[in-house]
């Protein structure tokens, strides 16, 4: 499963640069999927809805910053627990309950995004 912000975040931005996937975002910036990985055109997300990787898609958050679940992959396959939660100085990085994924697919994702 992704990783979720919550609203107990205080905007320090420890997360940001420990996500391997640039997979966070301050509140209010826009995402693409082609931010810090190596898709390139068209890209199927986990709803099976397909996007152009440059893109710039609307923020999911404006007041926090935010975790794009289609980016998160928990870093499996680069760390052996997500940074964000171990960087997080308030523990708001926590399981988002939306996205239930396995080892296996979270690691397909993370091939997905890194050719």
């Amino acid at each position: 499963m992704a990783i979720k912000i919550t609203d107990e975040c205080i905007n320090c931005g420890a997360c940001e640069p420990e996500c391997p996937n640039n997979a966070i975002y301050e509140g209010g910036v826009e995402w693409a999927l082609s931010d810090g990985t190596t898709v390139k055109g068209s890209f199927t997300l986990m709803d099976g809805s397909v996007l152009d990787s440059d893109t710039r898609n609307a923020p999911i958050s404006v007041d926090t910053y935010y975790i794009v679940p289609n980016k998160c992959t928990e870093c499996q396959g680069f760390h052996e627990e997500p940074q964000c939660a171990a960087v997080c100085p308030v523990d708001c990085c926590v399981p988002d309950e939306m996205y239930q994924e396995t080892v296996d697919e979270l690691l397909a994702k993370k091939e997905k995004l890194h050719l």
